[in-house]
C-alpha cells in the first residue's frame, strides 16, 4: 500500500478579501449619505401651535445660535457681512427667500436685528423656523 502526502494549500483566499472590502465600502457610502452636514449649530426651536408649511425653494439659510454666532447657508460669517452676502447673492432671478432658524434662548432683538440686516439686503420673503 502506497500512502502519498497530500500538499496543503496554506495560500490566502483574496477573493472573500474583495468582497469584504466591497461591502465596507458600500456601507459608509450609504451611512455617511444620511449625515446632515449642513446643520452645525446646536439650535433649540422655539415652539408654536400652528405653523404654516414653508415652500421647498430656499435661497438663503440663516442659523443663529446662543452664543449669537451666524451661519449662512453653513458657513459662519459675522453681522457686518450677512447683508453683503445677501446683497450678492440677492440678484437671483425671482423673489429670495430667506429662512431663519434662532435658538429659543438668543435675544428677540438680535433675531429682528438680522430681519432688518437681511430686509435692508432687499430681501422682502422672510420666515422664521419654529418646531410644531
Amino acid at each position: 500500500m502506497r500512502f502519498q502526502k497530500q500538499e496543503e494549500d496554506y495560500s490566502l483566499q483574496l477573493i472573500s478579501m474583495t468582497d469584504l472590502v466591497f461591502l465596507l465600502l458600500i456601507f459608509f457610502m450609504v451611512t455617511t449619505s444620511f449625515v446632515d452636514f449642513t446643520r452645525r449649530l446646536d439650535i433649540e426651536l422655539p415652539e408654536s401651535k400652528q405653523s404654516a408649511q414653508a415652500e421647498q425653494k430656499q435661497d438663503f439659510l440663516v442659523e443663529v445660535g446662543v452664543e449669537k454666532d451666524i451661519r449662512l447657508n453653513g458657513q459662519a460669517i459675522t453681522l457686518q457681512e450677512l447683508e453683503r452676502r445677501l446683497k450678492a447673492g440677492g440678484g437671483q432671478p425671482g423673489r429670495p427667500t430667506l429662512t431663519i432658524k434662532a435658538d429659543k434662548r438668543l435675544d428677540y432683538g438680535f433675531v429682528v436685528q438680522i430681519m432688518g440686516t437681511s430686509f435692508a439686503a432687499g430681501i422682502r420673503d422672510i420666515s422664521v423656523a419654529v418646531k410644531e
